[in-house]
């Protein structure tokens, strides 16, 4: 058991808190909007869990009120695209600092996601990284340290697939609101389909999670979509044919139609793309 102090209890820190209270530990959960305690924090491991424009004057603040510094401690913040320097100001003969960015999707501070089988990046100070690789194994994450990581390139990726993917969901509905499907059981519908993308994404990965008929080679299928979008949601037409044509380079890797039958489609996403009229 570890004693751990998180300050900010947004999505993140207090996802985080329930987590490692059910995994054992001793929490402090302090918001930001309260400040910082005016007590030397006396914790194995402090978790900086707020904007990342604030994570710099905290690490200075957490030196400057001497809450840090007289014991040994890692030090860690929750960005994915700061490295551990964003804590510089923290470090010191007896603080360790370290990036620990879960890529996991927070989106309530009242229900901590499933965290069992999630990637954890870990970058900086050796004591620091081996504090937080220990806590991800307690939650039963996946630890990596990835050398020469570009960490906004990795921080875009996993906001496109994760924002992209809830924006995708609202898509989703609109268009099954059309189809005369109501909201609360479009979304019970669209959990459930997400759910076994990334289950294909994770076991099988890609291309072979690809499924539907841009995979299939399907261009009169791919041409009714277009149809009934350009007639029900034109304003998801444009999202429509951008996922087809990224689509398009897993089918053609994949093979389960001819070339024509790709071609085809290519042609008829840009007959309908806006942007190439």
């Amino acid at each position: 058991m570890s004693d751990v102090f998180i300050f900010g209890a947004g999505k993140v820190g207090a996802g985080l808190a329930r987590a490692l209270r059910a995994a054992g530990d001793h929490v402090t959960l302090r918001p930001q909007r309260k400040g910082l305690p005016t007590r030397r924090i006396e914790a194995d491991l402090v978790i900086v869990a707020v904007r990342d424009r604030d994570i710099a004057d905290v690490a200075e603040a957490l030196v400057s009120g001497a809450l840090v510094g007289h014991r040994k401690v890692a030090v860690v913040h929750c960005a994915g695209a700061l490295g551990p320097e964003a804590l510089a100001a923290a470090r010191g003969p007896n603080v360790a600092v370290a990036q620990m960015h879960p890529m996991i999707s927070f989106a309530s501070k009242e229900r901590t996601p499933e965290l069992a089988r999630g990637q954890l990046h870990v970058d900086g100070d050796p004591a620091a990284v081996r504090a937080a690789r220990a806590l991800g194994k307690r939650l039963g994450m996946t630890p990596r340290t990835i050398p020469g990581l570009d960490r906004v390139a990795y921080h875009a990726a996993a906001g496109l697939v994760a924002n992209g993917a809830a924006a995708l969901a609202a898509g989703g509905v609109e268009l099954l609101g059309k189809a005369g499907i109501d909201a609360a059981t479009a979304a019970a519908m669209l959990g459930p389909l997400l759910r076994s993308v990334a289950e294909n994404v994770e076991r099988l990965g890609l291309p072979e999670a690809l499924t539907g008929p841009v995979r299939r080679g399907d261009a009169a299928g791919v041409g009714k979509h277009l149809d009934t979008l350009a007639r029900l949601s034109p304003r998801l037409l444009p999202i429509y044919i951008a996922a087809a044509r990224t689509q398009l380079p897993l089918a053609r890797e994949l093979a389960e139609a001819p070339p024509s039958s790709f071609e085809e489609i290519e042609a008829q996403l840009g007959r309908r793309d806006p942007v190439e009229r």
